[in-house]
């Protein structure tokens, strides 16, 4: 993902990698043969075309609705064909960019030649799994071809040709990953063509179901370890369990794929992906930094609590961590501090910790697609648990400038301070429209989310006029990949979720559980344990699309309410993907603050320590999660 931000030295040029550079290829080289190229483009055009369609019909339908009283129910059958090309075809143009995230742990400590061949192995599994699939997807399509949606009378396998259509896209792009890999590619293809070929063969329904659960996790963590992306990972095993237990017919596998990214609720990660980075690319957003630094600059620990009170405000808006940290990390890091080395890039990952449960964030579209938690109450609920986060990063900040004598910055006048305030009334005014529209009724949160991006159109090229029609179309490819990546994780976390629920998993865990005890505080804690470390090794949106649906249900049995469980999930998952040494989000904050591990790992700890003191007080005092929403009236 490529977010630009201007400072005073001109116009800078920031690359977020979500995975390691030798596997990203950033899309179009002009090495590429034209077809690839050509390819390459229509790929993106149609992703870009189902994005604006996609914002189009929901929008469309919100209007109708709203000021006519009457729905136009098409869109929703609309929409979601749209969302399903996003998901596959957008996820394979992920993948073609190096966009897929994957665990470098262990494969950047090996030998060069050993990680080239264990990456090339990882292509040759993502070729062979997108030609299984594309066999199965087929059938899938042709067992419902016959069927027609309710309202504009399509074949119900449309829905499906998507991913259909994307394996191919996918086997190609993996087979020219291949070609550049060269010789470690000659020894890992024919390696995986003889295990693949092994286990079809002799695979077929020769495990437990019992066994095979069992065995499905451990693949899954190897593979991942090893360097598969970790949407493949989750593919793969999947796949492994389907036919090694041959309990469901194999075909399930792409069913429960198009399922996963079929609720209407996930209509709004593109909204909100869309809507964040036009407003981060216009250059929007950077108003709401220069109003925390008029508000909390002269509070002793400076910009570090400038860098804390932002990651807050910027998280309402474009809902990802990564686009947050891009943000705000570019304007702070030159800056001077006087803090020691390492500790921007501390102070950027224990901000960023908090913004899954700032709304709207996706992780909270997510786990309200996976559980039966409202949007609404999470949107609302997840305010001041983040104030609590952010209240103990900014404590914690200020004991550390006094214990280092540094000196507070004199407050900026109160006519500097009401300008800024009124620069930021536009930003700001994006999250009072998705709250009153969805509190007040009158709009779903998919609805309002498409108000948020035409709202944020308008702003950037019509009012401020900070973003061209290139820039524009920019920002349009670079959302639809974007959320072709998280869909096409959502999709295989789902079928892999369902096996895990075939294999009796959550019964497992409901055992265990009882195995330590009654107690709800085991419970808590161990799930925050739990979430903590799957998160740090798979991201997060994996770990909570695999746990949600599992452990949420049982919230209930030891004492806890479902929405105060689910946030504390959501810092808890926060907390992972930020945290040294796995978590890929701490790579990415010291990737643009520009510091070393080392020193930004050592200059986390003390922040550690505050995070996990402010997840407790959430997860044991459900006042904080509850009361908004008890004010409000969604939750009893």
């Amino acid at each position: 993902m490529k977010l630009r931000q201007s400072d005073e030295s001109g116009e800078k040029s920031l690359e977020v990698q979500f995975v390691d550079t030798a596997r990203t290829t950033h899309g179009t080289d002009h090495t590429d043969p034209p077809y690839l190229r050509a390819i390459d483009r229509t790929v993106e055009a149609v992703v870009a075309i189902a994005l604006a369609g996609e914002v189009a019909a929901v929008f469309m339908n919100a209007i109708a609705r709203s000021v006519l009283g009457t729905s136009l129910l098409w869109t929703e059958e609309v929409a979601a064909f749209a969302l399903s090309i996003l998901a596959f075809v957008g996820g394979v143009a992920a993948y073609r960019r190096g966009h897929h995230s994957f665990v470098a742990l262990l494969v950047d400590r090996i030998a060069p030649h050993r990680r080239s061949f264990s990456l090339a192995a990882a292509d040759a599994v993502v070729a062979a799994l997108s030609v299984i699939t594309f066999v199965l997807s087929i059938q899938s399509v042709r067992a419902s071809w016959h069927r027609e949606t309710p309202i504009l009378e399509w074949p119900s396998g449309i829905i499906s040709l998507p991913l259909a259509i994307a394996m191919p896209l996918l086997t190609l792009y993996a087979g020219e990953r291949l070609v550049r890999a060269g010789r470690p590619a000659f020894l890992a293809v024919p390696a995986i063509a003889i295990v693949f070929a092994a286990v079809i063969s002799a695979g077929a329904g020769i495990l437990s179901v019992d066994f095979a659960v069992g065995a499905s996790v451990v693949l899954f963590l190897a593979t991942t370890l090893l360097g598969l992306p970790i949407a493949f990972s989750l593919l793969f095993s999947a796949c492994a369990f389907f036919w090694t237990t041959a309990t469901v017919p194999m075909v399930a596998l792409p069913q429960k794929m198009v399922d996963g990214t079929g609720n209407f609720i996930l209509l709004s990660i593109p909204f909100f992906i869309f809507a964040g980075l036009l407003m981060e690319r216009s250059g929007i957003s950077l108003r709401l930094v220069d109003l925390a630094q008029n508000l909390v600059g002269h509070i002793r620990g400076g910009m570090r609590q400038v860098a804390v009170v932002s990651m807050y405000l910027m998280s309402g808006l474009s809902g990802s961590d990564s686009a947050d940290v891009a943000a705000v990390g570019t304007v702070l890091r030159n800056i001077p501090d006087n803090g020691p080395k390492g500790e921007g890039a501390a102070v950027m990952a224990a901000s960023a910790i908090m913004g899954a449960s700032v709304p709207p964030s996706i992780a909270m579209l997510i786990l309200g697609s996976v559980t039966h938690i409202s949007i609404a109450a999470l949107f609302v609920g997840g305010f001041i648990p983040a104030a609590v986060i952010m209240i103990c990063l900014m404590v914690l900040n200020y004991v550390k400038a006094r214990r280092n004598g540094d000196m507070p910055a004199p407050r900026v006048p109160a006519r500097v301070l009401g300008r800024t305030v009124l620069a930021s009334l536009v930003p700001l005014s994006i999250p009072v429209i998705l709250f009153g529209g969805i509190l007040s009724g009158t709009a779903t949160p998919t609805e309002v989310s498409s108000f948020a991006v035409v709202y944020s159109i308008l702003i950037a090229v019509f009012v401020y006029r900070t973003l061209d029609w290139r820039g524009f179309v920019e920002v349009v490819v670079d959302s639809a990949v974007l959320t072709g990546m998280i869909l096409f994780i959502l999709a295989a976390a789902s079928s892999f979720s369902w096996a895990l629920t075939i294999g009796n998993l959550p019964q497992r865990l409901v055992a265990l559980m009882a195995s330590v005890g009654d107690s709800g505080t085991v419970f808590m804690i161990g799930s925050i344990i739990l979430m903590i470390l799957l998160s740090s090794l798979l991201e997060g949106l994996p770990a909570l699309n695999i746990l949600a649906p599992m452990l949420v249900p049982l919230a209930s049995r030891f004492g806890y309410g479902e929405l105060h469980y689910g946030m504390v999930l959501l810092i808890s998952m926060g907390l992972g993907v930020f945290i040294p040494p796995a978590g890929v989000g701490f790579y990415v904050c010291c990737s643009v603050m520009r510091a070393e591990i080392g020193p930004a790992s050592r200059a986390m700890l003390p922040y550690l320590a505050v995070l996990i003191i402010g997840l407790l007080l959430v997860a044991f005092v459900p006042w904080f999660t509850n009361v908004l929403p008890q004010v409000f009236g969604l939750v009893r």
